[in-house]
């Protein structure tokens, strides 16, 4: 994996079809996912720019719709949560990528005792998924990492783990973020659009792989190795290129 070039994306534009992820994205990484802030600022923001790209506009997000949705008020904007197992198109209607509910069940019976011995973890049931967050336990990332590899080869094929920042998801195998922009590219209104991905984790490598196959931006917020083709270094600096599409006259 390369390290992606320090010059900045080119100028955003309203022609073009945009991905974006959330957390470490749109908003900063809190300690618990609970506790993130979404500010009205960038709410205006997301819903203007969906409004002025006629609506080419989806969040691409490891969150369910569900809560994207709660946080946000956003209700008709496309959303693709759980890394693309849930997608809710333009159109309104919602795609899913289920796990046989007894593997879930099984690994979530068996993450129970080992959050209750060790307070800095925390389990998140996703409904599709089940997530182990360590941020506050940092010393058990090795632990959990093992753990839920072992986990996922008892249940056997069919499942997968996926990588983030400070925690370890078990999910469906096959589904990624990558898979749901490409769904979106073959639908209205993002179809014929330059597509434009932006994140910033291991989770949004698929995303940036998918828009770079159709000659797309690519755009990797923060340092660490990518195959994105450019880099943003903040949340805040998100947010400044984005609203510069909205000065871009077609």
């Amino acid at each position: 994996m390369k390290q992606p070039r320090a010059n900045a994306p080119p100028h955003a534009r309203l022609d073009w079809a945009y991905f974006l992820d959330v957390d470490g994205t749109l908003i900063n990484i809190a300690d618990t996912p609970d506790a993130v802030v979404v500010d009205q600022t960038l709410l205006k923001l997301i819903a203007d720019l969906h409004r002025a790209t006629n609506g080419a506009l989806a969040l691409v997000s490891g969150r369910m719709i569900s809560d994207l949705q709660n946080r946000t008020g956003l209700t008709q904007l496309p959303m693709a949560g759980l890394h693309g197992l849930e997608r809710r198109d333009s159109a309104g209607r919602l795609w899913i990528h289920a796990a046989t509910p007894a593997a879930k069940s099984a690994i979530k019976a068996a993450l129970e005792p080992v959050v209750a011995a060790h307070p800095g973890l925390l389990l998140e049931d996703k409904g599709l998924t089940l997530a182990l967050h360590y941020r506050q336990a940092p010393a058990l990332a090795a632990y959990v990492h093992r753990l839920m590899g072992q986990l996922v080869q008892l249940q056997g094929p069919g499942l997968e783990l996926q990588r983030g920042k400070c925690v370890v998801e078990i999910k469906p195998a096959g589904v990624d973020k990558g898979a749901a922009v490409a769904e979106y590219l073959v639908e209205f209104p993002f179809k014929g659009r330059r597509p434009v991905f932006i994140g910033d984790d291991q989770n949004d490598e698929q995303g940036f792989a998918a828009v770079n196959q159709q000659d797309g931006v690519s755009i990797k917020v923060g340092r660490g190795p990518s195959c994105a083709r450019y880099r943003l270094p903040n949340v805040a600096a998100v947010h400044h290129w984005l609203g510069n599409a909205l000065k871009e006259k077609l």
